[in-house]
């Protein structure tokens, strides 16, 4: 039940955080809930993943995209991820989400998730998504020019493109 309400959250305060820029790093603080366990009671490397959705959702609101997707039908899909955990999250900690389109191809959408607390890396997580909509792929210039983005794409670490393949 705790997902809801964090989802609503998001969606409730997306607009006090302001607008984001195509690759502007989004960030907004969190807790780990009891629901978020796993039987070492600490937060469940799942929920992990599902606290990064919610950043890439904060990102669609602050882009603007989520306006230009429902209009045209448009819904994201993840073809990879990838996740590193370096320190545990316990129940009742704070922790901070930043998310980050790192850049896109002809196809996919590169994006970075990154859990913090006092400046240590909990974990970060790397994303290879893309649109869909009735009419098959949307293609990554019709997105960066929904969210505003008229330049060509950011270099993404191609590191991170074959970790994702």
């Amino acid at each position: 039940m705790n997902l809801i309400f964090r989802l609503i959250w998001v969606i409730l305060t997306a607009r006090g955080r302001g607008r984001m820029e195509t690759t502007d790093e989004g960030r907004f603080s969190l807790r780990c809930w009891p629901n978020d366990l796993d039987s070492n009671f600490h937060m469940n490397n799942g929920r992990y993943m599902t606290v990064m959705d919610l950043g890439r959702l904060d990102l669609i609101l602050r882009t603007g995209l989520w306006r230009v997707m429902r209009e045209r039908k448009w819904y994201p899909v993840v073809g990879s991820a990838k996740i590193t955990f370096r320190r545990s999250v316990n129940v009742f900690e704070a922790f901070e989400l930043t998310t980050q389109i790192l850049g896109w191809d002809e196809k996919w959408l590169y994006i970075e998730h990154r859990m913090e607390r006092g400046g240590k890396l909990l974990a970060v997580g790397h994303i290879k998504g893309l649109f869909l909509s009735p009419e098959g792929k949307v293609p990554m210039t019709d997105l960066a020019a929904a969210a505003g983005h008229d330049g060509p794409s950011p270099e993404v670490d191609p590191d991170i493109v074959a970790a994702l393949a």
